[in-house]
């Protein structure tokens, strides 16, 4: 694929976006919990996570190294599964409560999907020998 690093670059700047956004809204408590604020419950800051594998990921899109490209498809399956864990965590029914799932928590998944699709097509110029 000619495009993959751009897009994957694109995917991994799209997820910092992303965890800044409203993610659920737990309506009995009046919550509106985002990746980097989840005041009133016990979740911490689940897009700290993402944001960190994120930007080593754009960096590594970036870099037109080998090695660069062998850490990427392991970072990508990280966020990849983070998001995932995200994704069950936050739209859990818990004690018969059960939050409002708004599309940047999808959206989260879908972009962490697609940065980890766009590591497997590198970009890598092979010397023939």
């Amino acid at each position: 694929m000619k495009h993959s690093q751009t897009i994957g670059l694109l995917a991994a700047l799209a997820i910092l976006g992303i965890c800044f956004l409203p993610w659920v809204t737990i309506p009995t408590k009046e919550l509106v919990v985002t990746g980097m604020n989840a005041k009133g419950t016990d979740f911490g800051t689940p897009g700290k996570v993402n944001i960190f594998f994120s930007v080593i990921m754009a960096i590594c899109f970036l870099l037109p190294k080998i090695w660069a490209k062998r850490t990427n498809v392991f970072l990508g399956a990280l966020n990849f599964s983070w998001a995932i864990r995200n994704y069950i965590l936050l739209t859990t029914c818990m004690m018969g409560i059960c939050p409002e799932r708004h599309w940047a928590l999808l959206a989260l998944v879908f972009t962490s999907a697609i940065s980890l699709l766009m590591t497997f097509f590198p970009k890598i110029d092979v010397n023939k020998a």
